[in-house]
Order: structure tokens, then C-alpha cells, then sequence
């Protein structure tokens, strides 16, 4: 291992892994002898409270990649990438004023369930297989590689080891205890995530100042960096094609964001365990908060960490490690573990607790969430549908395993790619407009139909392909950038988006002469009506990122 890891670290961290494996195995306990029910094991017995879910909510979205990938883009193309955490802030407002009351009401496990109820049990099932694969091969694999690559960084553990070593312990405590061991060892998890997470911010930022602290910190890199610091790219800017100037607040995101807040069961499955949907929405709004603060602890240091490697003073005063696994162009997702190598005695091992946890949290929530579709949607639904709960819930720790081990199998094989965070947003974006435009046309448009909703589902993916890759010689020789100059990938996703509700509809208006659709959702007056905590928080939300768009475009 690393020398630079001292016995003060490997205490904290110890420390840390004891408290959180103790809770979560203390959580998970039966209790009077009593079996865990699938509402136990899957929905916490549905009494999560608001703050709890709020921090559960941000333990299970930050993981490696936002502390790997997304300094990575800081270091790469600057401030820019906070769009996903900032822009995330207002999703939540939105998913929790217009989509929790529907979901809540309907008393679901899962997405998929709500998609059996409005649509059909067919369109459910291939959702659901879709979610699986998704979680499995792009969401596991990718944070278990991101999350090896910062350990064979930081302590030098080999790739291998380090995956098996974070596979099995997001398994020891979750695969047993189900989502109330997740939610409640989360609230630990954050308490680290945060605090580690400013520790390294302060030290990249304290180092660049030569040691006059944060504010001079923030001052120099702005001063030497200013680039990095525009919120909306211009087309000169050669990361366009990543954040296409005005689309990031208009286009695409917006399709990424209300997806992923909205429809991606390892998040909204926190809400849908709540006490209440007043619970609920209040944990939301924390979640929003929180997200404010948090390109403050994941994308400062990667804009710090580029100008400390493109200043050769500050460099040579970080001595002989500060040549080792530097980041540089091509290698960006390096920038948050190098910074690592540099924090003092005892804050590298918070902050290396704080790394893990967002690994190991979301690792949690991702196994949680998997267990939770196959088990309900296919095993329960297909297999044996007079499974008891007993037998549900074994079924589910068991396709817990059998996800981890196959995500662990994959995970190494994602080596060698740049400005990870990008590479996951770009493919999941194939897919995701499809299901928000199913999702949103369902919920809102009574008009909608089952199989305008499979239509929809099916020719999204081709649609994305054919956006993304072209199409050469469909007519005379003609390539789709002779109607479409080529886009960037988020305004493909929003465009994808918008042809897809354009085929549900078309399908659905042929098919019912435009009548309502027989299980189109009944919006009684008053469901979308919040309390005055809730709204003056959105409202303080929503001016902040105002000033924050206004000071810095």
C-alpha cells in the first residue's frame, strides 16, 4: 500500500467501516423473532423520515462518479459541469411537487409497477429488464471501476482488489438488511461525504494560495483559469460537444434530470418509503439543498488540481509524489485521487472515508434497487406469483448477489476511459428519453395508450442510434447531418425526447380516435398542492441558482 497512508488514517478509516457495518447490521436485525416483510425489506416499512431521506437521497446519487468523474470534468472543462448538480436542484423541486403525489398515492414498490398500472403488464416487463440491465452493466460496473481506479491511486491496491473489496462491503450489510440498512447507514455516509469532501477542497484550495487559505484560493484559480469558470460554453470552446451552451439550461438535461430524479428506481424508491408524502416532499427539498453545495467539494478540486499542474512552482512545491499520476489531458479522472496523496496526516483518512462511502453508498442503493424489479416485477410477477414473503425476500438478497458479482466482472473492463462521468451520461442517454417521454405522457396526458407507450419505448433506442451515429446513403448518397447537423449528444437526447412523445402520440390518437385512454390517471384538484415550507424553500432554491447563472455566464 501507499506509505503515504499512515497509521492515524488506517484508524479513521477502520473507524469509519466499524460504524458503518455495526448500524447497518444493527438496522437490519430482526426484531422479536419476526421475519422481514417484502414492505420491510424493500420500502423500510414505509417510516423514513424527511431528513433521513434527504441524506439517503444524495448518498445513493454522489458515488465515484461525481467524486472521480465529475472532478475529472472540472479538471477538463471546468465549472460547466455543475449544470448536473445545480440544474439536479430544481428537478427535485419539480419531482417532488408533480410526480411524488402520483406515486405516493398509488402506494408503489417500483417504477415499473406504476408502468402495470397506466399502461400494461407486457410494458412493464420490458422496462424492467431494461432497468436491470442499465443498473447492472452500466451503473454497477461503472462506480465499482471508478471506485477502484481512486483506490489503486490513493493506496496503491491493485484493480482487482480493490473492486472485490468494495463489492463486499456495500454486500455486508445491504443484501441483509434491505433499504432500511441503505437509508439509515446513508445519513453516516453523507456526514463523511461532506465533510471529507470540504477537507479536500480546502487543502487544493489552500495550496494553490501558497497557503493564504480557501478565498485566495478561489481568487488564484479564477485568476489563472478563467475559462474554467464559464457556466454556458460558447461553440469555440472544444467541450460544446459535451455542454452545448444554452441546451444545458433549456435542452437536454432537463430529459437526463427529470429520468433520472424522476423515474430511476435506486433514487425515488427513498421517497416512496416515507412516512408521508409531506415526509417526503420535505426530503426531497433537503436533497435540493444539499446539492447546492456540492459542486463546491467535487468540481473545485479538479479545477484547482489543473492549475496547480499547469503552474510548475506549485508543482515542484508539492515534492516527489506530485509527479506521481498526474492528471493531464486524456487521464482527467485522475485529478480527485492525486489531490488525495497530499492531505495531512488523519484528514486523508476522512477523506478517504468519504470516497468510500459515496462508493459503497450508492453500490447499496444500486443492489437494493436491482433486487427490488427483479424481485417484484419478474420473479413475483412471471416466476412464481404466489411467492410468500419470506421467499420474496430471499429471492431478493439473492439477485442482490448475483447483480454484484456480474457488475464486479464488468467493472475492469471500463479501464482506460476519459472523463468517465461523460462517457456515463452520454450512453444512458440513449435510452433515457424514451422512458421520460412514456413516463411524462403518461402521467399528464390521459390520451395515452398502451400501445402508443410500447411504440414509444421501442423505436427510442433506434431513433437515439440514428441521431448519434448517422445514417449514410439512406437516399441518394444523403447522410442525417443534411438534415441534422451533427448535434451534441445532450441536444440529440432532447431531440430524441421529443420525436419519441411524437410517436406515442401519433400511435395513440390512431389508435383511440383521440379519446381517452381507459387507464389514463384521474388528476383530482388539490393533488399538487404543497405546504409553505416546501414553496418558500423552492423559491429560495431557484433565486440562488439565478444569481449563481446571472454572476457567471
Amino acid at each position: 500500500m501507499n506509505s503515504s497512508f499512515e497509521f492515524l488514517d488506517y484508524l479513521i478509516f477502520s473507524l469509519y467501516a466499524f460504524v458503518i457495518l455495526g448500524v447497518g447490521l444493527w438496522v437490519s436485525r430482526t426484531k422479536d423473532g419476526k421475519e422481514k416483510s417484502a414492505e420491510d425489506y424493500f420500502l423500510a416499512s414505509k417510516s423514513l423520515p424527511w431528513w433521513a431521506i434527504g441524506a439517503s437521497l444524495i448518498a445513493a446519487n454522489i458515488s465515484a462518479e461525481q467524486f472521480i468523474g465529475m472532478s475529472g470534468s472540472g479538471f477538463a472543462l471546468g465549472l460547466a459541469i455543475a449544470s448536473y448538480e445545480w440544474m439536479a436542484a430544481i428537478t427535485l423541486i419539480i419531482v417532488g411537487k408533480y410526480f411524488l403525489p402520483i406515486f405516493i398515492e398509488k402506494g408503489l414498490y417500483t417504477i415499473p409497477e406504476f408502468v402495470e398500472k397506466r399502461f400494461s403488464s407486457n410494458l412493464k416487463t420490458i422496462l424492467a429488464i431494461f432497468w436491470i440491465g442499465l443498473y447492472v452493466f452500466v451503473n454497477l460496473a461503472s462506480v465499482m471501476y471508478l471506485g477502484g481506479l481512486a483506490l489503486e491511486t490513493v493506496i496503491g491496491i491493485d484493480m482487482f482488489y480493490a473492486v472485490v473489496g468494495l463489492a463486499l462491503f456495500a454486500a455486508a450489510y445491504s443484501l441483509y438488511g434491505g433499504l432500511s440498512a441503505v437509508a439509515w447507514t446513508d445519513i453516516i455516509q453523507v456526514v463523511f461525504l461532506v465533510l471529507g469532501g470540504l477537507v479536500t477542497t480546502y487543502l487544493a484550495l489552500d495550496t494553490v494560495s501558497r497557503g493564504e487559505g480557501i478565498i485566495e484560493g478561489l481568487k488564484y484559480i479564477y485568476q489563472e483559469a478563467p475559462d474554467r469558470f464559464e457556466m454556458i460554453l460558447d461553440k469555440s470552446n472544444p467541450e460544446y460537444k459535451n455542454l452545448p451552451g444554452i441546451g444545458v439550461l433549456i435542452g437536454g438535461l432537463w430529459v437526463a434530470n427529470l429520468y433520472y430524479w424522476g423515474f430511476n428506481q435506486y433514487i425515488i424508491q427513498r421517497t416512496l418509503a416515507a412516512k408521508s408524502l409531506k415526509e417526503s416532499q420535505k426530503g426531497i427539498l433537503f436533497a435540493a439543498c444539499l446539492k447546492l453545495i456540492i459542486p463546491l467539494i467535487v468540481v473545485v478540486p479538479g479545477i484547482a488540481a489543473y492549475v496547480i499542474v499547469k503552474d510548475p512552482q506549485i508543482l515542484a512545491s508539492l515534492g516527489d509524489n506530485g509527479m506521481l499520476n498526474i492528471p493531464s489531458e486524456g487521464k482527467a479522472d485522475k485529478a480527485y485521487p492525486w489531490l488525495m496523496q497530499f492531505l495531512p496526516v488523519g484528514f486523508k483518512g476522512v477523506a478517504f472515508a468519504a470516497l468510500t462511502a459515496a462508493i459503497v453508498s450508492s453500490l447499496a442503493s444500486m443492489l437494493n434497487s436491482t433486487s427490488t424489479i427483479f424481485t417484484m416485477d419478474i420473479y413475483k410477477q412471471l416466476i412464481n406469483k404466489q411467492a410468500d414473503d419470506r421467499k420474496t425476500v430471499k429471492v431478493g438478497r439473492l439477485s442482490a448477489a448475483v447483480a454484484l458479482i456480474i457488475g464486479a466482472t464488468m467493472a475492469p473492463l471500463l479501464g482506460g476511459i476519459d472523463q468517465a462521468f461523460q462517457f456515463i451520461q452520454e450512453y444512458t442517454g440513449i435510452v433515457s428519453p424514451g422512458i421520460l417521454a412514456v413516463f411524462l405522457l403518461g402521467l399528464f396526458w390521459k390520451k395515452t395508450s398502451n400501445n402508443g407507450a410500447i411504440w414509444g419505448a421501442l423505436s427510442s433506442i433506434p431513433i437515439a442510434m440514428y441521431l448519434k451515429v448517422g445514417a449514410k446513403g439512406w437516399v441518394d448518397g444523403y447522410t442525417i447531418e443534411s438534415i441534422f447537423p451533427k448535434l451534441p449528444w445532450m441536444d440529440q437526447m432532447g431531440l430524441t425526447a421529443l420525436l419519441t412523445m411524437g410517436v406515442i402520440i401519433f400511435v395513440s390518437y390512431k389508435e383511440n380516435s383521440g379519446l381517452e385512454d381507459g387507464k389514463g390517471i384521474a388528476l383530482p384538484k388539490g393533488i399538487f398542492r404543497t405546504t409553505s415550507t416546501f414553496n418558500i424553500g423552492a423559491f429560495v432554491i431557484m433565486l440562488i441558482l439565478t444569481v449563481i447563472y446571472s454572476l457567471l455566464w
